[in-house]
């Protein structure tokens, strides 16, 4: 299965960029676009590409950006209009090891998964297969 596309959301660039790398290299994304902060990321998702909203399967957010914070972007995301949210998962992934953090994320209903940077493939072909394809077979099932 290939997802159509996964949003970064890191403020540092190369993270972003390993990131990149490594979701190249699993052949699981048709595309991969990244943003420098919250605000950037609602932006994106309220900008049509192609004459559609972006809406990314998934998201990596960090938690410490400029200008809009990982916590804040979950709070605007839970208000946009559901034509403008992401796909099916949102993973914060940071470098936090703070355990409010790990609390707090446990808190928004659209936040998936809290995880610790790096990512691997290893980690982003667990995300693909406990929650895109658990929820493609849930789908079917329900249907």
């Amino acid at each position: 299965m290939k997802l159509k596309r996964i949003l970064l959301v890191d403020d540092r660039e190369v993270d972003n960029y390993i990131n990149t790398i490594i979701l190249e290299e699993t052949g699981l994304a048709e595309n991969i676009d990244s943003c420098k902060n919250g605000n950037d990321a609602i932006n994106y998702l309220k900008t049509q590409i192609n004459g559609q909203y972006p809406k990314p399967d998934i998201i990596f957010l960090d938690i410490n950006m400029p200008l809009m914070n990982g916590w804040e972007f979950l709070e605007t995301y839970e208000k946009l209009d559901l034509d403008l949210h992401g796909g099916k998962v949102i993973i914060m992934l940071t470098t936090s090891l703070n355990p409010d953090d790990a609390e707090k994320a446990k808190k928004y209903k659209h936040l998936n998964a809290f995880k610790s940077k790096p990512m691997t493939k290893e980690m982003f072909i667990e995300i693909v297969e406990t929650f895109i394809t658990e929820s493609n077979n849930n789908e079917v099932t329900n249907q």
